[in-house]
């Protein structure tokens, strides 16, 4: 009989739960972005999409399960790899997000910050 893994954090909600914290999240964000005045033409694309935020929010679970360590490039491809096997719905968010680089979006894991000075 196989020992569980217990660097990786056991199922918390269902995909609808998560969904509907992620939208509350979202909204949140773009409230308070617009209360300090800003326009929403310069920031809306750079916010993930509902299903992107509930993949980052587990990735960070597994993160935390693994004590707080950040994944290499190789553990977190396979941690992106089994939120999709654990929660399927989510495959199509996962796809978009395993293997990226750079891409154009603050928010995201991959970005790489340059120091210019």
């Amino acid at each position: 009989m196989d020992l569980p893994d217990r660097s990786l954090p056991r199922r918390r909600a269902s995909v609808e739960v998560l969904r509907a914290e992620a939208k509350d999240e979202i909204a949140a964000l773009i409230h308070e972005r617009l209360r300090e005045g800003e326009d929403p033409w310069d920031f809306m694309e750079d916010l993930p999409t509902v299903d992107e935020l509930v993949v980052f929010t587990l990735r960070a679970e597994h993160i935390e399960a693994d004590g707080g360590v950040r994944p290499t490039h190789a553990r977190n491809q396979r941690v992106l790899r089994l939120i999709a096997a654990e929660y399927p719905e989510l495959t199509k968010a996962v796809w978009r997000l395993v293997g990226q680089e750079n891409t154009h979006r603050r928010w995201d894991a991959v970005v790489r910050v340059v120091d210019r000075g």
